[in-house]
């Protein structure tokens, strides 16, 4: 009941529609998993086409309209008239997991939840329904039901933590970076210069990073204290020595998604060199498909590819050879790369900015930099890169599973409270500033 006021709040529009989708859905997979050979697959299909239907519909009829009317225009012809669809907030991650009940039903790896309300808990579950952490069925299938096990007084005070520790992510780090990334990339390219594209494209990056994953933490807390063990969506990223291993550490839930439901079943590392490198490259132009329906996402999801595919013939062995922190720094400075192109509002926006990385232009008149956002900075870069020292990772993970609020409660507790209460005040004293993945 939450978490259908929850989403009726935030699109009444739209939510009547999700709650009929996967009402329709929890029957077809009821009766596909009581089916066998042809029928059982039939049901499949159904279920799938509806769920990417739904999908392609909100997220990519737009796209697909403007880009044909723009090859109609240029041939000459008459414009196909159109109505803009407007986009339901989540509706990337509601799809990514009623495919994943269906599949995971399909294979056997679970079975189907025996009410429609359970159904409807899974699906839209409030702390993860609009961006995340993708939890697969199977994941949590059981817990749906019985949840005795993780609701304990313990849990809930590490879920709180959890929830504190996101969200200071958010209003503290991200929210200020924010400032000095959005003035970079809303400016003019042609008179930007180097120092403000290169200060904003650093700042998204912290920013993107914080934002996401303070709203993960968010997710997972507020389920921890529910009863809910969600799976953890980041892995001190920045911390990567190569595209290869970032991806294992960013956003590790689309990650585990893509590559169980999409790379393996397109074969995988099996077969020959280039069929491999194919699957990698069609699985990340699918990622950044999936992330945003404009020319940029995929020559992101196409980027990264690209990268992974390099790593595999020579990029590894030549991080090997250099060390950890060189390869950290060039890993780095590539996902810098490719945050332009993430964050551009079209792929001519990000091959300009791009260009402006190496203009040799120094318009400082652009940002006003004070102590306070230098001071969020550091931080940033701290909480960032910290963890490549082993003692600070191993600190990051007692907190992260509360094991340091177990073994010093009263000083944790008020810790937790300071901070909760300071970002509630600038919760109270700022503007409005939407999480990132909220419009995916």
């Amino acid at each position: 009941m939450f978490s259908f006021l929850f989403y009726q709040w935030g699109a009444p529009t739209f939510v009547y529609l999700l709650l009929l989708v996967t009402f329709i859905d929890f029957f077809i997979v009821q009766k596909m998993d009581q089916s066998i050979g042809k029928q059982r697959k039939q049901l499949l299909i159904l279920s799938l086409l509806l769920n990417i239907g739904l999908l392609s519909y909100f997220k990519y009829a737009n796209f697909f309209i403007e880009n044909t009317n723009a090859i109609l225009t240029t041939a000459g012809f008459k414009n196909i008239a159109w109505t803009h669809v407007v986009l339901p907030i989540g509706i990337s991650f509601f799809a990514f997991e009623t495919l994943t009940y269906a599949i995971d039903v399909y294979r056997r790896v679970h079975k189907p939840l025996k009410s429609v309300l359970d159904y409807y808990t899974y699906i839209l579950l409030f702390p993860k329904l609009i961006a995340g952490p993708i939890v697969r069925f199977h994941e949590i299938a059981d817990q749906i039901s019985d949840r005795s096990a993780q609701d304990t007084f313990e849990n809930r005070m590490i879920g709180f933590q959890r929830f504190v520790i996101g969200l200071a992510k958010k209003i503290l780090i991200a929210n200020v970076m924010a400032t000095v990334a959005d003035a970079s990339f809303n400016a003019s390219t042609t008179s930007i210069g180097a120092y403000n594209a290169w200060l904003g494209v650093i700042a998204y990056s912290f920013q993107i990073y914080f934002d996401f994953s303070g709203y993960s933490d968010m997710a997972i807390g507020l389920g921890k204290m529910m009863g809910f063990q969600f799976i953890d969506n980041f892995n001190n990223p920045y911390n990567s020595a190569s595209i290869t291993e970032f991806w294992r550490r960013w956003h590790m839930s689309l990650g585990r998604w893509m590559r169980d439901y999409l790379y393996i079943p397109l074969g995988g590392n099996k077969g020959s060199k280039l069929r491999v490198f194919f699957n990698l490259w069609l699985v990340f132009l699918v990622s950044g498909l999936w992330h945003g329906a404009a020319w940029n996402f995929i020559a992101w999801g196409a980027f990264h590819g690209f990268f992974l595919i390099a790593d595999k013939i020579f990029l590894l062995k030549f991080y090997a050879r250099i060390g950890k922190f060189p390869s950290v720094m060039i890993t780095y400075l590539i996902t810098l790369f490719g945050w332009v192109l993430f964050r551009a509002d079209s792929l001519t926006h990000a091959l300009s900015y791009s260009k402006e990385l190496f203009q040799f232009r120094y318009n400082l008149s652009l940002h006003n930099i004070n102590a306070y956002y230098v001071f969020i900075l550091i931080f940033a870069f701290l909480f960032s890169f910290g963890a490549l020292s082993s003692k600070i990772e191993k600190l990051q993970d007692q907190i992260y599973t509360g094991s340091l609020l177990k073994s010093h409660v009263y000083v944790t507790s008020i810790v937790l409270f300071l901070l909760f209460s300071l970002t509630l005040i600038f919760v109270i004293s700022a503007n409005f500033n939407p999480f990132i993945y909220f419009r995916f």
